[in-house]
Parts: structure tokens; C-alpha cells; sequence
């Protein structure tokens, strides 16, 4: 920690990206009266929502449409347009963000075509930051806002396979970067990118044969209820969550029924123990023949796959890996151990902002929010903002881990164990418990008659 009794300094702070998460805390430090420079490796905002984006670390795909819903993704600070539809194509989206920007003012604020190289902590609690030009400068405080789906992971199977393999962050369209017209196709995976393109290519006119191939079977959630995007219908965070828990679930199975109905695996786990997956068609298309799910590959042998059941799929032409992604922070040093995920992909944070004993670094969007991460660093800004300007007080670090650990037990319960639940979070109840945070910090602050330093 910091030592308390040092002078305090002007913060200046230093924010890793101009995605939907680095422009909200802008905006926040920006309201604030607090200084700040901005860095982002593309040429404009929007991070993964930039079609194409030419730093390489968009996974948005030709056809996408946000899963969110339009009254559940948009800024509290800046409203959607009136006339969205419930669930927007990704252009919108884009242009939403970049709309907010210029709104804001927050333009001339970020430095284009220039990442962050290093970041390295210096003694008197500060950063050292060198850019990709080369240049190094200092800052007070700083700000991670790169992102969790840029890294793909990938599978590592036995054998080689002779035919094309890309993870899903590379697919763009059925034509692009691979023609996949009259192609046998495997989508591995059944999260909501898999879905989305597995319902694509299983189109008879498109792939010549559509197979899924997934460890589990999973619950697949429709994106509409009672004529209601699903998202405005949820259960608010003021009733107990295991009772939110039983009437949800048991409205997803009278909604979709058995997964074998369609001939899809059965899942092996309740409704809402996995990130939901969420899809319009997949059902149907399953429902209706035009794709097949089968179990785990075990091995690749030339155009051959094996599975884990014994059986095996020949003349496969193209697998598509929609298999997630590694959390990842290349600027950070790897000796700094305490800077990067573990070994099981965990990065437990409090309140998902800040590491405790860590000063002046915060992390803003690090979270997989159900329904939504659009505004979620818009919340988590109004805690770096407070800490940062002193209005409000970090509890001591042994009760900074003790209330992690609660909040980790606490959201992440429901799932079953595996990488993509680490950082699971139900956004209404984080957002209650983070308000009540701020203003239990606000408390201490004001209780210690003004001798708060500046990061806690």
C-alpha cells in the first residue's frame, strides 16, 4: 500500500482503451475535473464493436446482432435513439459509441494509433507507461480498460487436420476469410458466437453439412418472452436471488422445454448455472435438421475427427473454434505474478475494479455481466473517479479480500466451474451492492475529517 503520510499529488491518469469501457471512465474522470490521456491502438472507438477494426482485436462478425437488448446496453448518461430496434446490428452500436464520444467531447482526449508497450509500477506508487512510439511517460494512476475477448483460445487436440481451422474472433462472414459455401463444416462450442454461426452456415444453401460439436449440452434461451426482449423481464435485484433463482429456471424449462426435443444434448446443469447462450434460430435450426450436434473431439487425423464417444466425422473441410478467450494483459511484466490471471483463469478483484495492496490501478469492464457489460464500466467508473479525487475511502486491504471473496462466492455460486465463469457477474445485484459501496467509502472519507489520501 501506499504510504499514507506521503504528499499528495496532482493525479494524472493513464486509460488502456477507447472501447464502450474506456470512454465511459473518460467521460467520468472528464466530469470529475481530473486529468487523464487516453490510448488506443486503432484508429477510432468502439474496441470490439468496430467492424473490421484494424488493430486486429474486433471478433465482430458481418452478420451480428447484439444479444442485449437496446434498454439494457445503453448508457444511463446517453440514451439510445427512440427508434432502435430491441436487439441492433453491430453498426449501430458502433456508431452509438463514437456518438457518444463526440457528445462528450471526449475526442481530443484520446491518442489514436498508439498502445501501450509497458506499464510498470514505480516506487512512489505511480506508473511508468511506454508507448509503442517508444516515448515513456508517468502517471498517478491506471486505468486497464483492453478488453477480454481479443486473446482467442484455442484447442489443443492430438493429431493434424488437413483441412481449415480459424477460431471464431477471425470469422467474418461465410465467404470470408474462408469460403465455406458447399463446405462440411464444425463449430465447436455452445456459447452465443457459435450459435449465431452455426445458424448461418447451416442454411442448406450454404454449408454442405452443419455440425456442432460440444462437450456439454447447454440451455438455450430465446431471445423474446411475452413479446419482451427477455432482458426487460428479468427478475429485479430486490428480490432474494435463490428465489429469483427457482421461478427463473423453471420458466426457461416451460419455455423451451427438454433440449433433447430439438435433438440437442441434454445439459448436465441447471438453467443459469452457465452464461446464458442466447439465440432467435438455433433451436429451429436444429429442431428442423439443417444442423447436428455431436460430443467432444478427441483427436484430428487429416480430414478426419475423431470424438470422445468412438465415433468419427470424415472429409471435414473447415472447423470454426468458437471457444472463448484468454484474459490478458501483455503490458504488465510477467515477473509481476500478481498483475495477470492464474493458472485457472481466475483474477479475483474488489468490487471488480481494483486489486487490494494494489494502489492507483483500477480495471474498468473486467467481468462477464449478465445481461450486460455495455454500461458496466460506466458504474465502475463512479468508484475510480471517488477513490481517485479522495471523496471516497478503500476499507483496509484485509477487509478489501474478505468482501472479494464474498462478492466471488456470492456471484459466482449458480455456475458450474469452469474459465468462462470466472469472472461472472449478475449486473442489477453488482450494481446495488457497488452503489452501496461507494457510499459506505464516502462515509469513511468523510469520517476521517478530511485526511484521505489520494487512492485510499
Amino acid at each position: 500500500m501506499t504510504d499514507p503520510n506521503a504528499p499528495t499529488r496532482t493525479p494524472l491518469v493513464c486509460i488502456i482503451g477507447a472501447g464502450c469501457s474506456g470512454i465511459t471512465t473518460a467521460k467520468r474522470l472528464k466530469d470529475h475535473g481530473i486529468a487523464y490521456e487516453q490510448f488506443e491502438l486503432s484508429d477510432d472507438v468502439g474496441g470490439n464493436w468496430y467492424f473490421k477494426n484494424p488493430n486486429g482485436r474486433s471478433s465482430v462478425y458481418e452478420s451480428l446482432h447484439i444479444d442485449t437488448s437496446t434498454t439494457r446496453l445503453q448508457f444511463e448518461e446517453f440514451p439510445a435513439p427512440a427508434e432502435w430496434p430491441h436487439f441492433p446490428h453491430h453498426t449501430l452500436i458502433h456508431q452509438y459509441f463514437r456518438d457518444y464520444v463526440d457528445h462528450f467531447g471526449l475526442r481530443e482526449g484520446i491518442t489514436f494509433e498508439t498502445g501501450v508497450e509497458r506499464a510498470r509500477r514505480t516506487p512512489d506508487g505511480g506508473w511508468e507507461v511506454t508507448l509503442s512510439t517508444g516515448e515513456t511517460r508517468h502517471y498517478t494512476d491506471l486505468v486497464v480498460a483492453n478488453g477480454h475477448h481479443w486473446k482467442p483460445r484455442l484447442p489443443q487436440w492430438p493429431g493434424h487436420f488437413d483441412g481449415e481451422l480459424i477460431h471464431s474472433h477471425h470469422y467474418v462472414s461465410p465467404f470470408e476469410p474462408i469460403e465455406m459455401r458447399g463446405k462440411r463444416v464444425i463449430v465447436v462450442g455452445m456459447g452465443n458466437s457459435a450459435m449465431d454461426i452455426a445458424s448461418e452456415l447451416s442454411f442448406p444453401w450454404m454449408a454442405s453439412e452443419l455440425i456442432v460439436s460440444a462437450r456439454r449440452g447447454v440451455w438455450v434461451l430465446p431471445k423474446y418472452r411475452g413479446g419482451q426482449p427477455a432482458d426487460k423481464v428479468m427478475a429485479p435485484p430486490d428480490i432474494p436471488k435463490e428465489q429469483a433463482l427457482v421461478a427463473s429456471r423453471q420458466l426457461i424449462r416451460d419455455l423451451v422445454g427438454s433440449m433433447s426435443t430439438y435433438g440437442l444434448p441434454e445439459p448436465d446443469h441447471e438453467p443459469l448455472a452457465a452464461h446464458p447462450s442466447v439465440s432467435a434460430d438455433f433451436l429451429t435450426k436444429a429442431g428442423s435438421g439443417d444442423l447436428r450436434v455431436v460430443g467432444a473431439i478427441e483427436r484430428l487425423d487429416g480430414r478426419t475427427v475423431h470424438l470422445a464417444d468412438g465415433g468419427r466425422i470424415e472429409e471435414v473441410d473447415v472447423i470454426v473454434c468458437a471457444t472463448g478467450y484468454e484474459m490478458s494483459f501483455p503490458f504488465f511484466d510477467d515477473a509481476d505474478t500478481d498483475l495477470h490471471p492464474d493458472d485457472e483463469h481466475r483474477y479475483p478483484l474488489f468490487k471488480r475494479v481494483l486489486k487490494p495492496g494494489v494502489d492507483h490501478l483500477f480495471y474498468a469492464g473486467l467481468a462477464q455481466s449478465s445481461p450486460t457489460i455495455v454500461n458496466l464500466a460506466e458504474q465502475q467508473s463512479k468508484l475510480i473517479a471517488a477513490i481517485i479525487d479522495g471523496s471516497y475511502l478503500l476499507p483496509p486491504v484485509e477487509e478489501q479480500v474478505r468482501i472479494m471473496r464474498a462478492d466471488e462466492a456470492f456471484h459466482l455460486e449458480q455456475y458450474y466451474d469452469a474459465p468462462r465463469h470466472t469472472i461472472q457477474i449478475d449486473f442489477g445485484r453488482y450494481c446495488v451492492d457497488l452503489h452501496a459501496e461507494i457510499a459506505a467509502g464516502r462515509e469513511r472519507a468523510r469520517q476521517a475529517a478530511g485526511q484521505v489520501p489520494v487512492g485510499g
